[in-house]
């Protein structure tokens, strides 16, 4: 598995006039291939009356399953090299539909690559990106009396804490990266006197 990935800040459309056609360029991320087809379909309602709706997807941490359509376009001038400027940004778990307005003026096919790649890499500029690595999920387990100041000291040295449960003990869920599982336990045992209970759960990204 990859130790990270980069994606979408958050969804959003850029738009950019290029011989009086409009390319609106409208990215989210998406989670499963089932999401990203559903922002295509939304993007399409929303647009009805465009000349094109082109559109590239990269689901999973591992580029997996990658999807680009020129919707009407010259074939590989509108999906391809949007689905291109994706990967060579090394994009992951992204939707990006371009919607054409026609202009009147024929871009030619090199014209038309240039179009829909720059679309994605200007929007991908201007939203902005994150970075998500990967992590262990883990719980460490705690009394009552402990908790409040475990949280505490979890929270101050970095760790990621996502979530809390009170029953019997409290069980604090946390995010670890793979290479401070070692260190974290030294940790733990040290400051609970030996006394906190600790489980690794699966994988995550954070």
């Amino acid at each position: 598995m990859q130790d990270e990935y980069r994606t979408v800040a958050h969804e959003g459309v850029h738009e950019t006039e290029i011989n009086r056609s409009r390319f609106l360029c409208a990215l989210a991320p998406a989670a499963t291939e089932e999401e990203a087809q559903a922002f295509v379909a939304r993007i399409r309602k929303e647009h009805p009356t465009a000349t094109h709706n082109c559109y590239a997807y990269v689901i999973g941490a591992d580029a997996s399953v990658q999807k680009a359509s020129d919707d009407g376009e010259p074939g590989g001038t509108a999906g391809v090299p949007m689905l291109q400027m994706l990967t060579r940004r090394e994009m992951r778990y992204v939707v990006a539909v371009v919607t054409r307005y026609y202009g009147g003026v024929k871009l030619g096919a090199g014209g038309l690559i240039r179009a829909y790649g720059g679309a994605v890499g200007e929007a991908l500029d201007t939203l902005g990106t994150v970075t998500r690595r990967r992590y262990r999920l883990a719980t460490v387990t705690v009394d009552h009396a402990r908790a409040g100041k475990m949280e505490n000291d979890l929270r101050s040295t970095g760790r990621s804490v996502r979530d809390v449960h009170y029953g019997e003990n409290v069980a604090i869920e946390i995010g670890l990266p793979e290479s401070d599982l070692e260190r974290f336990r030294a940790w733990l045992a040290d400051v609970s006197a030996g006394e906190a209970g600790f489980e690794l759960g699966g994988e995550a990204y954070g």
